[in-house]
């Protein structure tokens, strides 16, 4: 809706349709996940790919978050792996308490990121479920097995005649919280009992 692709999510118009992923609004909800996995007060930071659509609004919003918790966040705007290199050395040199790793930043260099975070001892808490199994601490976001069975739904309805202008965009009701242990301890980091019992998944 931002964009200007639907006039609104309960009525779109024109001949479009589908599902949101809340993508922007699930930063405030992975800043509380990393304050609980890093007690403290220690500075947190944000890696954001600045070529993203409202990245800016989501750098906003983690701000916010951070701010409501009394944390200090550090904000890194990345494009490649020159840019995640001096993002990741200057959280060491500011120790830099956890990361979050918002939107595709470095998807293309996953391997890079899940090694320096591990490397230099910053957790982090990423948008993406993969990141988990490539060695991430946490990933946070929506249950796109969910996601791809609505929109399987949509598209059912639409060759049985439906138009798509009448059918609200799907916001999803189902997120997942996946914890890689084998990094937790990598990283000499106790998953508090709270987050482990919430998990939807445990990677050992």
């Amino acid at each position: 809706m931002k964009v200007g692709l639907v006039e609104s999510l309960n009525r779109p118009g024109g001949n479009l349709t589908g599902m949101t992923t809340l993508s922007r609004e699930l930063g405030a909800k992975r800043v509380g996940l990393l304050r609980d996995l890093v007690p403290g007060d220690a500075t947190l930071a944000l890696m954001v790919d600045p070529s993203l659509e409202d990245a800016e609004g989501q750098i906003t919003d983690v701000q916010e978050a951070a701010r409501r918790i009394g944390r200090r966040l550090l904000v890194f705007r990345v494009r490649g792996e020159a840019d995640i290199e001096a993002a990741f050395a200057m959280m060491a040199e500011r120790a830099v308490g956890g990361v979050l790793i918002n939107g595709p930043a470095g998807v293309a260099q996953s391997g890079l990121v899940v090694a320096l975070a591990t490397r230099l001892g910053v957790p982090a808490i990423y948008s993406v479920r993969s990141w988990a199994a490539a060695g991430g601490l946490a990933t946070y976001s929506t249950s796109f097995v969910d996601s791809y069975h609505n929109v399987g739904v949509y598209a059912g309805r639409i060759l049985k005649g439906a138009k798509p202008a009448n059918l609200p965009v799907m916001e999803p009701t189902k997120f997942e919280l996946i914890l890689n242990l084998q990094t937790a301890r990598a990283l000499k980091l106790t998953i508090p009992p709270g987050i482990l019992a919430i998990a939807d998944e445990v990677i050992e």
